[in-house]
């Protein structure tokens, strides 16, 4: 071969009509080639082994939010979308697996001030944790992507500019109810109880400039592909709520930029503007694989878009499946073939918060039980379209039964009588029996079952036919009886059979395992010292070379866990981490110059009531002062307090406060006060709103 065009299996190529190219995968060191059939048969290079022969495979995560480390939920999301991209690998796909973090917006503004580090240095650090945490659940992404990359940013400044041009983006104000952790506005038709439809939060109102994207302008359109693909949105209970609480009622113009603060992606032609949350965190679906506002997309994007399935969380599902798609039909994109909302994992006690106290985290899960066992069990948990439940006691349970007994114990028996009976030799006699076929029978159905399954997104339904081929090996055991063939001189070739038999399923078992639990793949593999099967392979029954060996020295696969012993270690760590209830030392008290007595009479006439502060702002000209428009009952009191120095106004709105609501209206800095907000103060100075401890609705009494 010439050395100026070096050897293709390096890398090199051929410039004209038998162009060559090389890519090496993130992941593997697979070469993938593209290819002129001549120069093909010169490299020995088979028609099956060409990239371009492969049907693609593009697969997204929502991006996660970087306002902190991502619970076990969380986590969850990235080892469904692994154990799909790994299986659709296996399928023969080829496939590109994306995820990454999501790192603009208020929230994470508000989060670095507290910290006092700047929103990048604080994005900087959430961001790797969460891609540590990703790494450690062996998850085999292709690319992780962070919304603050430059190539990044500079797309979603073109987007953004472009559906200006179009007209699908125009500048008018923003008067609504604002939830600053889901960084939405919602009308007050929308609220839940008054709060939140999303999170259950409270909301404040909120007014300001902005650019809104003309969602009716496409409504009509997206309903008609909603219709004409009912494979788009699944589960199909997910497509009706959108069809019937969203499209079909009418779909309001989308608020796609902010100017009350500052940390996003700026709108270039408008700086004091910048490009609101959702435009910039799902336009990371094309930007990521390298599309182009101008037209001149990369070949990952041409090759890959549009996406096969975008894998998010049932909470976001409005977002991708009615803004996401209209902003595509606005940029003339295809739309992703499939979104799948998946339902959430859940604590015992509800959805996992801090405020609840009743977090997990994945680094924690896998400190005490493996990285496979914490994959198999969120896998397993998981129903198809309802959220699944997480406890301590349902992690051991399953780690007992499912993995160390069903599973580990299968494989170390095999193993154990193997080197037993036969020094670890293991052939294949040819010594059968009736319920040979049944074993056979179950085993080899087992490829097509776990193919149905996966091809319909039933993770858990797959890994449980897997498991029925381990539970069906154990039920062999106690049919055969092993160790009584081996009392038996003349049925040593059957007890040979038997044994190869369960070696055999074993290594199929194994093989379909990889998906979902990749090291415990490899681990029952190696100790049977057998090769991983391809899908196509196990069809056959009799593919492990008779006469091999097993390992003389198995290994405990997932040792057993006594629950009292993990919830000793669970309760240590959270001590560690300062996370348990601490004993509460006497709080101190503060004596204060008495007053005057006063009769029942005198107070009597004083009203207090509960009042929502609606709207707050500094008093001019005042360091002390604040004047709040306070909702009490069906009409609003402007009070002005002396509490500048303890709350800023963002932090008064919402607020329930209790308030003294007949005091004599009087002028304060020249600003009428027509009541007062109660506050307490201890001995520092500090102030404190009083504030009622249960839900009570603005006007009630206090009494």
């Amino acid at each position: 071969m010439p050395p100026s065009l070096g050897d293709p299996r390096e890398g090199g190529f051929f410039r004209g009509k038998q162009l060559m190219q090389g890519i090496r995968t993130a992941r593997t060191d697979t070469l993938m080639w593209y290819a002129a059939p001549v120069w093909n048969r010169l490299c020995g290079i088979k028609k099956e082994d060409l990239h371009m022969s492969k049907e693609k495979y593009y697969i997204t995560t929502a991006i996660a939010y970087t306002s902190g480390k991502p619970h076990i939920g969380n986590t969850y999301e990235i080892v469904l979308a692994d154990s799909i991209a790994r299986f659709k690998r296996e399928q023969g796909y080829d496939v590109f697996f994306q995820t990454g973090t999501d790192e603009h917006g208020q929230k994470i503004e508000l989060k670095a001030e507290e910290a006092g580090i700047t929103p990048k240095e604080f994005v900087d650090h959430v961001s790797t944790e969460i891609k540590r945490i990703w790494d450690l659940m062996n998850t085999s992404y292709d690319k992780f992507i962070r919304t603050t990359d430059e190539y990044h940013e500079k797309q979603v400044q073109k987007i953004f500019k472009k559906m200006y041009a179009k007209g699908d983006i125009y500048k008018g104000y923003y008067e609504g109810m604002y939830c600053t952790p889901c960084e939405s506005f919602f009308t007050e038709s929308q609220l839940v109880d008054g709060k939140c439809p999303d999170c259950g939060r409270e909301v404040q109102p909120a007014r300001e400039e902005a650019y809104f994207f003309k969602m009716s302008k496409y409504a009509q359109k997206l309903i008609d592909y909603i219709n004409e693909h009912p494979e788009f949105i699944q589960p199909v209970s997910r497509k009706n709520e959108m069809m019937n609480n969203f499209l079909l009622p009418g779909l309001q113009d989308l608020c796609v930029s902010r100017t009350s603060f500052k940390w996003g992606i700026p709108v270039d032609f408008d700086p004091k503007h910048v490009v609101y949350v959702w435009l910039d965190a799902l336009t990371n679906y094309i930007t990521g694989i390298g599309y182009d506002c101008d037209g001149e997309n990369s070949e990952l994007f041409n090759k890959n878009w549009p996406a096969d399935l975008h894998l998010i969380g049932k909470d976001i599902i409005r977002f991708h499946t009615i803004y996401w798609p209209i902003f595509l039909m606005a940029l003339d994109l295809p739309l992703p073939k499939q979104v799948f909302g998946h339902p959430w994992l859940l604590q015992g006690d509800g959805k996992m918060s801090k405020s609840k106290g009743n977090v997990i985290y994945a680094d924690d899960l896998v400190e005490l039980f493996g990285v496979d066992a914490v994959r198999y069990f969120v896998l397993h948990e998981m129903p198809f379209e309802n959220d699944g439940v997480i406890t301590w006691d349902l992690m051991v349970e399953r780690l007992n039964s499912d993995l160390a007994n069903t599973l580990g114990n299968l494989l170390n028996r095999t193993v154990s009588m193997s080197n037993k009976y036969f020094d670890g030799v293991v052939a294949d006699k040819g010594v059968t029996d009736t319920m040979d076929e049944d074993l056979k029978q179950v085993v080899l159905s087992t490829v097509d079952k776990v193919n149905a399954k996966m091809n319909e997104l039933r993770v858990a339904d797959a890994i449980s036919e897997i498991f029925v081929l381990f539970k069906r090996c154990n039920k062999y055991i106690d049919e055969t009886m092993p160790w009584a063939l081996a009392k038996d001189p003349e049925k040593q070739d059957r007890l040979a059979t038997v044994l190869y038999n369960l070696v055999e399923s074993i290594c199929i078992g194994g093989s379909l395992l990889y998906s979902f639990m990749p090291e415990t793949s490899a681990k029952i593999l190696a100790q049977l010292n057998g090769s991983k099967r391809d899908l196509s392979e196990m069809h056959t029954f009799g593919l492990y070379e008779s006469g091999n060996k097993v390992t003389e020295q198995p290994e405990i696969l997932f040792a057993r866990q006594d629950i009292k012993e993990v919830l000793e270690k669970v309760e240590a760590k959270k001590a560690a981490a300062g996370e348990t209830e601490e004993v509460k030392e006497e709080e101190p008290v503060i004596d204060i110059p008495k007053k005057e007595e006063i009769t029942f009479e005198d107070f009597e006439k004083m009203q207090f009531q509960v009042g929502e502060i609606i709207s707050c702002e500094a008093v001019k000209k005042s360091k002390k002062l604040l004047c709040s428009q306070v909702k009490i009952g069906s009409e609003v009191k402007q009070i002005v307090s002396g509490i500048k120095a303890h709350y800023s106004p963002e932090e008064m709105v919402g607020k329930k406060v209790m308030v003294l609501v007949n005091l004599k209206p009087a002028k304060l800095a020249g600003v009428l006060s027509e009541g007062m907000i109660l506050c307490a103060e201890d001995e520092n100075g500090e102030l404190a709103l009083m504030v009622p401890e249960k839900k009570m609705p603005a006007g009630a009494e206090i009494c």
